[in-house]
């Protein structure tokens, strides 16, 4: 039976949250757990402000406003207070939310019809108000965007600080707007660009911000655009600038100019317009300030935001033990809602998530186990943390017989290969053979199913004959298998067919097309992945260029990883030069020479059933064992959003 009225206020009361009441109409309502949708969304209060940030952005004079859309129960207001979920976006009016892009619409007066995703249709019936936020300089907001920079930090700040009656607000004809509904908690959501900008917003520590749930989202625009050093696209910054501002181009020309020079493309060194974007480490804000509960969303083959964007992120908050959640995938850039199989999951979870954060509802949410990850195509395991606990760091060591070992090889052997810009699919072919451009060495066959599950590490000692070289370790699968095909459709192919999460009216649906994952039956797959130009081997603000003809040691991590390399497969370790799929970097041209007995790669392990590896376990292949010759990877779609 559900607690309704007066019932509900003592039953929130006694877990700490203890809303104001309207004299009619619901209130918010608890069962079993989870808010209940007792407020009409036909009837809810469909509205818009203009919240005043503290930045000037495209110089014209005034602080820019920032375009607040609102959705809220009818009945909330001085009486019945409400929390509040955010989700700030550069692209409700060119990209879209979602796998099918959808855009806000208006009405005839201007105010909001449509709210994209089905955050809307699903809380505002259970007693929470739904904010979409236009990120400074898009959609109907002032100013212009800063590509993760101040104003478009500070601008999403200022909104919670609205709701904390710390900022001011203005309606359309200028008088002030007062979030008298509002009971100053929030959480702001979103994936890619939105994630990113409730990562930067948390890391301000502004008051009344609850909880965040980043998908996908960036933690450090350096990461983003960055290897140690290696740059991934030119005049990045300018580009996206661009594409998430559909006003007249010349409005913005001159800051999308500055965001180039000031990103400093020449050296590809950190620099202050990066700490600035740097929410781990940086100037702006940084994890030692995060007070919000966190909910990571992250998969560990996008290779859009790539996946040391959530690990660094989520060391930083376990080191300051900032309570969290976490999910981990294998697509690419994938909302967890169209994770296949889980959508009623992700809602569920989500929406504990929330009444545990906003509403203080004692839910059990935060006893569970911490992480849930895919190990495989429709394989999900929980576990107490990621990366799990279960795992140790195996050091696998190459040889001059193409050989890859737990036991060092000889004193003395090298090997040499040529920077050169290929494709990962020639650093991958034909293992076995040598080649100018790269080297490659193999384990023999694995006796048994090895799980991956962390950041490996490469190791090098290596002598150069110029002052620097760009460098790409690849950890590499060999063996047929039928894995989730990340690179075809994102991951996942979307249906006719679709399901419901909330309520409906003609203007927004809450029902959304259902996806089945891609799958791929391959020869091999490219598990892990990690760049840097070896003159930042020992800083990513200052270059060290190498003195020709002399050893020293480069050591760098590849991307992070989720991986079973299943028994009688081959590990795979091939070094190379530069990575033309992912980096927009020129080759050296420089003969990179490695000593063999001096390097490692490590790799962090779950080693199941039987004993601890040893030199023994992964024996030699007799005579030298060559891969497929010719692979086709097809080229993953990195779209923005």
């Amino acid at each position: 039976m559900l607690l309704r009225a007066a019932i509900a206020a003592v039953a929130l009361t006694a877990i700490g949250a203890v809303p104001a009441h309207a004299a009619d109409g619901p209130a918010i309502t608890v069962d079993q757990g989870r808010t209940q949708p007792v407020f009409s969304y036909a009837d809810a209060v469909r509205e818009h402000v203009y919240v005043e940030s503290s930045v000037d952005s495209d110089s014209d004079g005034r602080l820019d406003r920032v375009r607040v859309d609102i959705i809220r129960p009818r009945e909330s207001g001085p009486g019945l207070k409400v929390p509040t979920i955010i989700d700030e976006s550069p692209y409700y009016d060119n990209s879209g939310r979602g796998n099918e892009s959808e855009r806000k619409t208006y009405d005839a007066a201007g105010e909001p019809l449509k709210f994209p995703l089905f955050y809307d249709n699903y809380f505002v019936p259970r007693g929470y108000a739904v904010l979409n936020v236009d990120m400074v300089g898009t959609t109907k907001s002032d100013g212009c965007p800063d590509v993760g920079g101040k104003a478009d930090v500070l601008g999403g700040k200022a909104v919670v600080d609205w709701l904390n009656g710390r900022a001011p607000a203005y309606h359309d004809d200028g008088s002030p707007a007062v979030a008298d509904w509002s009971t100053g908690k929030a959480g702001m959501i979103g994936k890619s660009y939105d994630g990113t900008l409730a990562n930067a917003v948390a890391a301000t520590g502004v008051e009344g911000l609850e909880t965040i749930v980043p998908i996908s989202a960036i933690s450090s625009w350096y990461k983003y655009q960055r290897s140690n050093g290696v740059i991934y696209n030119y005049n990045y910054m300018s580009y996206l600038s661009r594409a998430v501002d559909t006003d007249p181009a010349a409005k913005c020309a001159a800051k999308r100019a500055q965001l180039d020079v000031d990103a400093d493309d020449t050296t590809g060194n950190y620099n202050g317009f990066w700490a600035e974007r740097d929410y781990v480490a940086g100037s702006l804000g940084d994890a030692s300030k995060v007070h919000a509960s966190v909910f990571v969303v992250h998969t560990v083959n996008d290779l859009n935001v790539k996946p040391d964007n959530f690990s660094v992120w989520w060391q930083a908050l376990a080191d300051r033990n900032v309570p969290r959640k976490i999910w981990v995938g294998q697509y690419q850039h994938v909302d967890p809602f169209d994770f296949e199989g889980r959508r009623d999951l992700w809602v569920d979870t989500l929406h504990r998530w929330f009444d545990r954060w906003l509403l203080g509802v004692d839910n059990g949410i935060m006893q569970e186990p911490r992480a849930d990850v895919q190990v495989g195509p429709a394989e999900w395991v929980t576990q107490s943390d990621w990366p799990t606990p279960a795992a140790s760091t195996h050091f696998f060591r190459p040889s001059a017989d193409g050989s890859l070992n737990l036991k060092p090889g000889k004193n003395g052997e090298t090997a040499s290969f040529t920077d050169v810009r290929q494709s990962e699919d020639a650093m991958v072919a034909d293992a076995g053979t040598a080649k100018p451009g790269r080297i490659a060495f193999t384990t023999g066959e694995l006796p048994r199913d090895l799980r991956m599950s962390g950041t490996p590490e490469v190791d090098l000692r290596v002598s150069l004959d110029k002052p620097t070289s760009n460098l790409t370790a690849l950890l590499v699968d060999f063996g047929e298998d039928t894995r989730v095909d990340w690179r075809r459709g994102q991951g996942v192919t979307t249906l006719t067919e679709e399901d419901c999460h909330g309520d409906s009216t003609a203007a927004d649906d809450a029902c959304y097309k259902k996806v089945v994952t891609n799958l791929a039956t391959r020869p091999l797959e490219i598990v892990a992945r990690g760049w840097i130009d070896a003159q930042n081997r020992g800083s990513l603000s200052e270059s060290s260029p190498l003195t020709p003809g002399t050893y020293a040691q480069v050591k760098w991590k590849t991307l992070p990883q989720e991986y079973v390399f299943k028994k009688g497969h081959r590990i795979g370790l091939v070094i190379a030069g530069t990575d033309s799929n992912y980096s927009g970097e020129r080759a050296t041209g420089t003969t990179v020479t490695v000593d063999l007995h001096k390097s490692r790669v490590e790799i962090p392990l779950v080693l199941g059933v039987g004993h601890a590896l040893n030199g023994d376990d992964i024996v030699k292949d007799k005579g030298t064992w060559h891969g497929p010759q010719q692979i086709d990877l097809p080229v993953p779609d990195n779209k923005l959003y």
